[in-house]
C-alpha cells in the first residue's frame, strides 16, 4: 500500500508548492503502527552501517544512523515510490536552469549510476533527537551526482511525543536576504524538500537560489524521522 499512498497524492498541487516554497507536505503516508516499526528499528544497530553523533562533527546535538541494505520493506517501497514523482519535477527546474539532467526513467539505473560514479554507500537515514538536540543547516550532497529532491517522514507525534523540533528551510535567494520556512512534520507524514538549489524567476530570467536545511531545537520528548535521500554516497 505504501507505493499507492505516494501515487494518491495530488502531484500537480505538491510541484506547485515546491516551486513556489521549496518544500511540499504530503498527505499521511504510514500509520501510526508502521511509524512506531520504523522508530524501533533505531534499537537495532546491526541494521544499519554507521551511527553519527552530531555534536562530535559539530553538526548540532543528537544523533542519526544510515541504514544498510537490505532495508527495512517499508524504507525500500517509500524511496523507490518517490523517485517516478519527484523525476518530472527534477527535470522541470534543470530545464529551467540550463544544468544537466541526468536521470534516467529508472530508478535502479539512477543508483547504478551512482555507484559507477563511486557513490556506493546507501543513504535512507533514521534520525533520533531527544531534549535540546537540534539539527544545523546543511545540504544532503554525498558526491558529484545529486538528486534535487529528497523527503523526510516524520514517525512521532508532535506536541505530544515531543515539542520543538520543527523542520526549517533556509532559501539563499539572488540578491536579497535569506527566507526561512518554519514546517511543523505530522507523523506518518512526508515533507518533500530541496536538496542544493531551486529555479527562483528573476529579471533576468531563471537562477539557481540555494537552500538549506535543518531541525529547530527539540524542548522536549523524543523525535524521530526517516530521511529519504535519491542519491547514493561515497
Amino acid at each position: 500500500m505504501t507505493g499507492t499512498q505516494v501515487a494518491r497524492a495530488d502531484w500537480q498541487r505538491l510541484a506547485g508548492e515546491l516551486d513556489a516554497h521549496g518544500c511540499a507536505l504530503t498527505p499521511q503516508l504510514l500509520s501510526p503502527q508502521e511509524c512506531a516499526e520504523i522508530s524501533g528499528l533505531y534499537d537495532e544497530p546491526g541494521r544499519f552501517r554507521s551511527t553519527i553523533d552530531m555534536a562530535r562533527y559539530r553538526f548540532g546535538s543528537g544523533q542519526y544512523r544510515y541504514f544498510r541494505q537490505p532495508f527495512p520493506p517499508l524504507v525500500e517501497a517509500l524511496r523507490a515510490a518517490f523517485y517516478p514523482h519527484l523525476l518530472p519535477i527534477a527535470r522541470d527546474w534543470a530545464a529551467r536552469l540550463g544544468q544537466p539532467a541526468p536521470w534516467p526513467d529508472d530508478f535502479g539505473e539512477w543508483l547504478d549510476m551512482c555507484h559507477a560514479a563511486g557513490q556506493t554507500k546507501p543513504t535512507p537515514i533514521l534520525l533520533r533527537y531527544r531534549e535540546n538536540d537540534w539539527n544545523a543547516l546543511h545540504r544532503d550532497l554525498y558526491g558529484d551526482l545529486v538528486f534535487p529532491l529528497q523527503v523526510v517522514i516524520g514517525l512521532d507525534r508532535p506536541g505530544k511525543d515531543y515539542t520543538g523540533g520543527e523542520f526549517l528551510l533556509v532559501e539563499q535567494r539572488p540578491r536579497a536576504q535569506s527566507r526561512g520556512t518554519v514546517t511543523v512534520l505530522p507523523q506518518g507524514h512526508g515533507l518533500i524538500f530541496t536538496t542544493r538549489d531551486r529555479p527562483v524567476r528573476s529579471s533576468r530570467g531563471w537562477s539557481a537560489s540555494p537552500v538549506r536545511h535543518g531541525v529547530s531545537t527539540v524542548r522536549s520528548g523524543l523525535r524521530h524521522t526517516l530521511g529519504l535521500v535519491l542519491h547514493d554516497a561515497t
